[in-house]
């Protein structure tokens, strides 16, 4: 199973999106519709708002007013932290039923208008967000809706703006031109990403890499995408994780590098690492056993200074469209501060970066085998670089805190 979460502002074709999903077997469900359903005639909820709000806010026919209901909670942060309280547990719990009965191979698409104001992103492994301008927004939300102009745009200026949706965004659908196109991007994301991703989970199975180092230039996204991976590891780690890292090259910036995001989650011991690898599939990532297929990083050991074998655990991508390693790292071991330091270091040497980049392009002119052997040849650079990172931290009071 694979769920997505998926939101856009209001007005933006969000529900063209859920509805093209629902098409191609997607099952979708709808927090809006929940909601009303929580507090249909005969619920607790109603009875939850009546006591809340008194009888003002039921028709004559015993529905919720949800007109007058709004006027008392519209722009009244207290009343409508006071309506959240009823609606939003009973959601959830509703939500969770019907995902625990979704089939074992389903995409849940869960519609959800404020995603990003109720800080839900980290709970689904990609998030899709459906965007446009807030000039066509208010365009559709007046013509198609016959919404007056002023509390349209109120509405609008209520909820997030586009730089908040982005940062919790895998998926942008621009949904400011013509429709056909928006289905076509929808029908591409289903084949391309959604539907590999599902199996990719639910058989426990990487996501396919190249066998090949493939450097690219340094991204300027790859912090954005860091920070969104590691909302989701601390979603599912809790207090468990002692803390969760970007590291590797993509956490340097300007450092040229494979396209990978790696991260590194410190937990009590092996077997913490072990139980954490395996509960990471609610964040879309799967374990890695020692055997893996081409193209992955090798095994779950680290190798210590000394040469030692320093265990670990391993979880990468089961998303087609992201690749990332998630070393996680008993607390004992002295390698999460080794990376810790060679990343510091770097961030604060240019010229180590230049040199580092002009290795990683060097090397990965070269046919390996396997990426194993393109991090070995990497590895007396690495060496060194820590010898010199080791002077540096002394000579600048660095700690791993």
């Amino acid at each position: 199973m694979l769920r997505v979460g998926l939101t856009g502002g209001i007005g933006s074709g969000k529900s063209t999106v859920a509805r093209r999903l629902g098409e191609h077997g997607a099952l979708v469900i709808d927090a809006d519709e929940l909601a009303r359903e929580v507090v249909a005639p005969g619920t607790d909820g109603l009875e939850a708002v009546i006591e809340e709000f008194g009888s003002g806010v039921i028709t004559d026919g015993g529905t919720l007013d949800r007109a007058a209901l709004g006027q008392l909670v519209f722009g009244n942060d207290e009343r409508r932290a006071a309506l959240n309280a009823i609606i939003h547990p009973r959601v959830h719990e509703r939500r969770r039923e019907i995902v625990a009965g979704a089939p074992a191979d389903a995409i849940v698409v869960e519609d959800i208008p404020l995603l990003v104001e109720n800080g839900l992103a980290p709970a689904y492994p990609l998030v899709i967000v459906v965007g446009a301008t807030e000039e066509q927004r208010l365009r559709r939300l007046a013509g198609d809706r016959g919404m007056d102009e002023r509390d349209a745009w109120s509405r609008i200026r209520a909820q997030s703006d586009d730089d908040e949706r982005r940062q919790v965004a895998d998926v942008w659908l621009d949904n400011s031109g013509a429709v056909e196109q928006t289905l076509a991007d929808v029908d591409d994301l289903w084949r391309t990403r959604l539907v590999p991703f599902e199996e990719n989970c639910r058989r426990r199975r990487p996501a396919a890499r190249p066998s090949q180092p493939v450097i690219v230039d340094a991204d300027p996204r790859w912090p954005e995408e860091a920070a969104r991976l590691t909302a989701r590891i601390q979603h599912v780690a809790g207090g468990r994780a002692h803390r969760v890292d970007h590291v590797g090259s993509t956490a340097v910036p300007g450092l040229p590098a494979k396209d990978v995001i790696d991260l590194q989650v410190v937990v009590d011991d092996v077997d913490a690492a072990e139980a954490m690898a395996a509960e990471l599939l609610d964040a879309g990532l799967v374990p890695v056993a020692r055997d893996m297929p081409a193209g992955m990083p090798g095994g779950s050991v680290d190798t210590g200074r000394d040469g030692s074998t320093l265990a670990k655990a391993l979880a990468v991508n089961a998303d087609p469209a992201r690749a990332v390693n998630v070393h996680i790292r008993p607390k004992e071991s002295p390698a999460w501060r080794d990376v810790l330091l060679l990343r510091d270091w770097l961030r604060a040497t240019p010229a180590a970066v230049a040199e580092y980049a002009a290795l990683k392009r060097d090397l990965a002119a070269s046919t390996y085998t396997t990426i194993d052997d393109y991090a070995a040849d990497k590895t007396p650079w690495i060496t060194g670089a820590l010898q010199r990172a080791d002077r540096w931290a002394a000579e600048t009071g660095w700690t791993a805190a």
